[in-house]
Protein backbone atom coordinates (compact mmCIF):
# COMPACT_ATOMS: atom_id res chain seq x y z
CA UNK A 1 0.00 0.00 0.00
CA UNK A 2 0.93 3.35 0.36
CA UNK A 3 1.01 3.61 3.49
CA UNK A 4 4.43 4.46 5.46
CA UNK A 5 6.25 4.53 8.46
CA UNK A 6 6.24 7.76 10.63
CA UNK A 7 8.71 7.18 13.02
CA UNK A 8 9.61 3.64 14.75
CA UNK A 9 6.34 2.65 16.33
CA UNK A 10 3.76 4.80 13.95
CA UNK A 11 1.70 3.39 10.72
CA UNK A 12 0.69 6.13 8.48
CA UNK A 13 -2.23 4.93 5.92
CA UNK A 14 -3.97 8.73 5.99
CA UNK A 15 -5.01 10.26 3.01
CA UNK A 16 -4.31 7.28 1.00
CA UNK A 17 -7.37 5.89 -0.03
CA UNK A 18 -7.69 2.45 1.55
CA UNK A 19 -10.60 1.47 1.65
CA UNK A 20 -9.45 -1.66 4.37
CA UNK A 21 -7.04 -2.29 6.63
CA UNK A 22 -4.21 -2.84 4.49
CA UNK A 23 -2.37 -6.27 4.45
CA UNK A 24 0.97 -4.84 4.97
CA UNK A 25 0.61 -3.30 8.19
CA UNK A 26 2.71 -4.69 10.64
CA UNK A 27 1.27 -6.27 14.21
CA UNK A 28 4.02 -4.86 15.71
CA UNK A 29 2.55 -1.38 15.12
CA UNK A 30 1.86 0.93 18.58
CA UNK A 31 -0.02 3.53 16.65
CA UNK A 32 -2.08 3.59 13.15
CA UNK A 33 -3.47 6.13 11.29
CA UNK A 34 -6.15 5.54 8.55
CA UNK A 35 -7.24 9.12 8.57
CA UNK A 36 -9.38 10.74 5.74
CA UNK A 37 -9.69 7.30 3.46
CA UNK A 38 -13.17 5.30 1.96
CA UNK A 39 -13.14 2.48 4.89
CA UNK A 40 -16.69 1.41 5.19
CA UNK A 41 -16.50 -1.27 7.97
CA UNK A 42 -14.81 -1.46 11.37
CA UNK A 43 -11.59 -3.60 10.76
CA UNK A 44 -11.29 -6.63 12.46
CA UNK A 45 -8.35 -8.35 11.31
CA UNK A 46 -7.78 -12.49 12.35
CA UNK A 47 -4.90 -12.16 14.74
CA UNK A 48 -3.68 -15.80 14.14
CA UNK A 49 -1.09 -16.70 16.52
CA UNK A 50 0.74 -13.30 16.51
CA UNK A 51 -0.65 -10.57 18.94
CA UNK A 52 -1.27 -7.73 17.85
CA UNK A 53 0.38 -4.27 19.67
CA UNK A 54 -1.70 -1.51 18.53
CA UNK A 55 -2.72 0.96 21.21
CA UNK A 56 -3.62 3.80 19.21
CA UNK A 57 -6.12 3.52 16.29
CA UNK A 58 -7.71 6.67 14.33
CA UNK A 59 -10.27 5.50 11.83
CA UNK A 60 -11.42 9.12 11.92
CA UNK A 61 -12.90 10.50 8.67
CA UNK A 62 -13.97 7.61 6.79
CA UNK A 63 -17.32 6.07 5.57
CA UNK A 64 -18.44 3.72 8.42
CA UNK A 65 -22.18 3.66 8.95
CA UNK A 66 -22.14 0.89 11.44
CA UNK A 67 -20.33 -0.87 13.77
CA UNK A 68 -20.83 -4.08 15.79
CA UNK A 69 -17.49 -4.90 17.90
CA UNK A 70 -19.46 -7.84 20.11
CA UNK A 71 -16.51 -10.46 18.32
CA UNK A 72 -13.29 -8.74 17.83
CA UNK A 73 -11.03 -9.44 19.91
CA UNK A 74 -8.08 -8.80 17.70
CA UNK A 75 -6.69 -5.45 19.65
CA UNK A 76 -6.35 -6.51 23.07
CA UNK A 77 -4.37 -3.60 23.81
CA UNK A 78 -6.06 -0.93 21.99
CA UNK A 79 -6.17 2.10 24.35
CA UNK A 80 -7.65 4.76 21.71
CA UNK A 81 -10.79 4.63 19.17
CA UNK A 82 -11.13 8.01 17.18
CA UNK A 83 -13.60 7.05 15.08
CA UNK A 84 -14.78 10.93 14.34
CA UNK A 85 -16.53 12.16 11.49
CA UNK A 86 -18.07 9.27 9.88
CA UNK A 87 -21.28 8.97 9.20
CA UNK A 88 -22.58 5.99 12.15
CA UNK A 89 -25.82 5.43 12.84
CA UNK A 90 -25.32 2.13 15.21
CA UNK A 91 -22.30 1.69 17.51
CA UNK A 92 -22.76 -1.26 19.87
CA UNK A 93 -20.13 -3.58 21.75
CA UNK A 94 -22.78 -6.44 21.65
CA UNK A 95 -23.86 -8.37 24.45
CA UNK A 96 -21.32 -11.63 24.59
CA UNK A 97 -23.46 -14.93 23.84
CA UNK A 98 -22.33 -18.08 25.18
CA UNK A 99 -20.99 -19.42 22.40
CA UNK A 100 -18.52 -16.06 21.40
CA UNK A 101 -18.07 -14.51 24.71
CA UNK A 102 -17.59 -16.74 27.52
CA UNK A 103 -14.24 -18.30 28.71
CA UNK A 104 -13.84 -22.14 30.29
CA UNK A 105 -15.27 -21.08 33.49
CA UNK A 106 -18.20 -19.46 32.40
CA UNK A 107 -17.51 -15.93 32.99
CA UNK A 108 -17.84 -12.96 30.42
CA UNK A 109 -14.43 -12.09 28.58
CA UNK A 110 -14.20 -8.70 28.18
CA UNK A 111 -14.12 -6.56 24.68
CA UNK A 112 -11.12 -4.29 23.85
CA UNK A 113 -9.91 -4.68 27.85
CA UNK A 114 -7.37 -1.96 27.82
CA UNK A 115 -9.68 0.77 26.13
CA UNK A 116 -9.41 4.05 27.74
CA UNK A 117 -10.82 6.56 25.29
CA UNK A 118 -13.70 6.13 22.55
CA UNK A 119 -14.42 9.30 20.22
CA UNK A 120 -17.41 8.93 18.44
CA UNK A 121 -17.83 12.82 17.27
CA UNK A 122 -19.86 13.87 14.38
CA UNK A 123 -21.80 10.88 13.57
CA UNK A 124 -25.69 10.42 13.30
CA UNK A 125 -25.76 8.43 16.48
CA UNK A 126 -29.19 8.80 18.06
CA UNK A 127 -28.84 6.93 21.51
CA UNK A 128 -25.86 6.56 23.59
CA UNK A 129 -24.00 2.97 22.18
CA UNK A 130 -24.72 -0.16 23.51
CA UNK A 131 -22.94 -2.20 25.94
CA UNK A 132 -20.16 0.73 27.03
CA UNK A 133 -20.36 -0.87 30.35
CA UNK A 134 -18.20 -4.22 28.50
CA UNK A 135 -14.87 -1.44 27.83
CA UNK A 136 -13.86 -2.05 31.72
CA UNK A 137 -11.28 0.55 31.38
CA UNK A 138 -13.30 2.75 29.65
CA UNK A 139 -12.26 6.56 31.13
CA UNK A 140 -13.92 8.85 28.51
CA UNK A 141 -16.56 8.86 25.60
CA UNK A 142 -17.07 11.64 23.63
CA UNK A 143 -20.37 11.81 21.41
CA UNK A 144 -20.14 15.28 20.93
CA UNK A 145 -22.50 16.27 17.78
CA UNK A 146 -24.55 13.64 16.63
CA UNK A 147 -28.37 12.88 17.13
CA UNK A 148 -29.05 11.38 20.69
CA UNK A 149 -32.07 12.31 21.91
CA UNK A 150 -31.69 11.43 25.65
CA UNK A 151 -29.71 9.78 28.15
CA UNK A 152 -31.72 6.04 29.96
CA UNK A 153 -31.01 4.72 32.80
CA UNK A 154 -28.52 2.31 31.98
CA UNK A 155 -26.59 3.98 29.38
CA UNK A 156 -23.80 3.89 31.69
CA UNK A 157 -23.92 1.10 33.54
CA UNK A 158 -21.49 -0.82 34.74
CA UNK A 159 -18.61 2.25 33.49
CA UNK A 160 -16.96 2.49 36.57
CA UNK A 161 -13.38 3.79 35.40
CA UNK A 162 -15.59 6.52 33.89
CA UNK A 163 -14.22 10.19 34.18
CA UNK A 164 -15.28 12.31 31.29
CA UNK A 165 -18.11 12.48 29.39
CA UNK A 166 -19.11 14.56 25.94
CA UNK A 167 -22.59 15.05 24.90
CA UNK A 168 -22.84 18.37 23.56
CA UNK A 169 -24.36 19.47 20.26
CA UNK A 170 -27.11 16.90 20.47
CA UNK A 171 -30.85 16.64 20.71
CA UNK A 172 -31.03 15.16 24.17
CA UNK A 173 -34.60 16.63 25.72
CA UNK A 174 -34.20 14.36 28.91
CA UNK A 175 -31.85 12.78 31.27
CA UNK A 176 -32.68 10.12 33.64
CA UNK A 177 -32.37 10.96 37.05
CA UNK A 178 -29.87 8.59 37.90
CA UNK A 179 -27.88 8.47 34.90
CA UNK A 180 -24.74 9.10 36.36
CA UNK A 181 -25.24 7.85 39.70
CA UNK A 182 -23.01 5.03 39.64
CA UNK A 183 -19.96 6.86 38.18
CA UNK A 184 -17.79 7.59 40.79
CA UNK A 185 -14.48 8.44 39.36
CA UNK A 186 -16.38 10.91 36.99
CA UNK A 187 -15.04 14.18 37.82
CA UNK A 188 -13.83 16.10 34.07
CA UNK A 189 -16.58 17.29 32.53
CA UNK A 190 -20.63 16.01 31.83
CA UNK A 191 -20.31 18.31 28.48
CA UNK A 192 -24.39 19.31 27.81
CA UNK A 193 -23.88 22.24 26.22
CA UNK A 194 -26.25 23.23 22.89
CA UNK A 195 -28.93 20.24 23.28
CA UNK A 196 -32.52 21.26 24.60
CA UNK A 197 -32.77 19.80 28.01
CA UNK A 198 -36.03 19.59 30.05
CA UNK A 199 -35.05 17.77 32.74
CA UNK A 200 -34.64 19.14 36.04
CA UNK A 201 -30.92 19.33 36.62
CA UNK A 202 -30.56 19.71 40.26
CA UNK A 203 -31.80 16.42 40.66
CA UNK A 204 -29.48 15.01 38.41
CA UNK A 205 -26.36 16.87 40.44
CA UNK A 206 -28.09 15.64 43.56
CA UNK A 207 -27.16 11.91 42.51
CA UNK A 208 -23.78 12.21 41.40
CA UNK A 209 -20.85 11.78 44.22
CA UNK A 210 -17.67 13.37 42.56
CA UNK A 211 -17.47 17.28 44.54
CA UNK A 212 -15.39 18.23 41.25
CA UNK A 213 -17.44 17.53 38.35
CA UNK A 214 -18.30 20.38 36.09
CA UNK A 215 -21.39 19.97 33.94
CA UNK A 216 -21.12 22.48 31.14
CA UNK A 217 -24.93 23.74 30.11
CA UNK A 218 -24.64 27.09 27.33
CA UNK A 219 -27.21 26.65 24.72
CA UNK A 220 -29.71 24.75 26.58
CA UNK A 221 -33.65 25.30 26.85
CA UNK A 222 -33.46 24.26 30.49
Amino acid sequence: SDCWWAGELWFNCSLTGVAALPEDMPQTAVTADLSYNTIKTFPCPDGGKAEWTLKHLNLSHNLISEVTLATCSSFPGLETLNLNGNSIHSLTLGVPTPALGFNERGKVECLLPALKVLSVEGNKLSRVPRGLGLLQSLQAVHLTSNAIRQIELDDFHNCSQLEDISLGKNKITAIHPDAFRDLHKLQVVVDLRANSLATPLPQILMALNSFQLEVDLPGSAW
